[in-house]
């Protein structure tokens, strides 16, 4: 399994990452065993796999406890990455998110703590109903500041972001935070981030963790744009009636998307890739992404995940993905806040 360095840490992730997202159960992504997650979490460990990735509100904390489980005898061995919502970004209540957050996963230390959306009111709402909170969001040089402590009480190791943007990177930076990383939506259908996003990331030594490698499901092979559930059309990729919970308001992109698919399927037909693997080459042939996170069920997905980190897409097939997806990129524009409008976006 090659191994990336993240930023300018002492981080080295695997470029296929675990996304945890499923574990514990919950109505996103129905149930999941923990003796499913346990074979899959130290089968990944066994094959290379040391990255990672939850969150506090995973599923109401019970993502992070299913991994802490999981790993109990091989923590050394991984390298774990969560997340704070917004509207836990004040300072005693972040401390008290770490702590717990900690408590859950079974360790002393979390090694990549990232804020997972932008500290403004618009991100805020949809994690917490306090109005209070809402109307007067945390101020960011004490939400960092409050990082900065806990990193140095040894509680976590490096400081990251999450779905921010160059103005909100350029403003960290200004006030003097130190970031590791900035985890990002990178996936064929999903481009906004090539315009400026990586490009300035490089320029400031920050690694990019891409997530959401499959576009929910959509890349997988299995599911026609059709058949996608309501909650996981609710993206600017599908018209606005289509999802549950919609709040973007636009007219999506399905038949473009259709398109792309059916010359992507030819594509992994012809070279004799799954579809699954192809994809997931392609996120990792950009040089700019240390690794992708994806999430699996059981050993056979595991499996299907590994291929795509050992693929080497040549260059011929790079450009004929790129062009095929080119159009829905264009149409989508540059705003990687694909649930918000482009007018309204969370990412700035």
């Amino acid at each position: 399994m090659e191994k990336r360095r993240l930023g300018k840490s002492d981080l080295y992730l695997s470029t296929i990452g675990m996304g945890c997202w499923q574990y514990g159960g919950g109505n996103y992504w129905g149930d999941q065993s923990q003796n499913d997650v346990d074979q899959i979490v130290h089968e990944a460990l066994d094959y290379g796999v040391n990255y990672f990735d939850t969150a506090e509100i995973y599923n109401d904390g019970k993502s992070e406890e299913s991994l802490g489980a999981a790993l109990k005898g091989r923590r050394s061995k991984a390298i774990v990455g969560t997340k704070v919502t917004p509207a836990n970004a004040f300072p005693d209540d972040l401390r008290q998110s770490c702590e717990e957050s900690l408590k859950r996963l079974q360790t002393d230390y979390i090694d990549l703590y990232m804020v997972h959306w932008p500290v403004n009111a618009l991100s805020i709402q949809h994690f917490t109903e306090d109005k209070d909170k809402i109307n007067h969001p945390p101020d960011i040089r004490e939400t960092f500041s409050t990082l900065k402590v806990l990193q140095s009480e040894g509680k976590i190791r490096h400081v990251g972001i999450s779905n921010h943007g160059v103005e909100q990177m350029e403003e960290l930076r200004e006030l003097g935070a130190d970031i590791t990383a900035n985890e990002l939506p990178y996936n064929l259908f999903s481009r906004a981030i090539e315009y400026e996003l990586t490009s300035y990331c490089r320029q400031h030594d920050m690694g990019v963790i891409g997530y959401m490698p499959l576009q929910q499901g959509l890349l997988s092979g299995k599911y026609v744009v059709e058949d996608m559930k309501p909650k996981q059309a609710r993206s600017r990729h599908f018209h606005y009636s289509r999802g549950a919970q919609s709040r973007h308001g636009e007219e999506g992109v399905e038949r473009e998307i259709k398109e792309a698919l059916s010359t992507i399927r030819d594509l992994s037909v012809d070279h004799g890739v799954n579809l699954i693997p192809l994809s997931l080459a392609w996120v990792l042939s950009n040089p700019d992404i240390t690794t992708t996170i994806v999430g699996c069920r059981n050993k056979e997905q595991l499996h299907q995940n590994l291929e795509g980190a050992s693929g080497q897409i040549p260059q011929e097939l790079l450009e004929k993905l790129n062009k095929a997806t080119e159009r829905i990129k264009e149409k989508l524009g540059s705003s990687p806040d694909y649930y918000e409008s482009r007018q309204h976006s969370r990412i700035q």
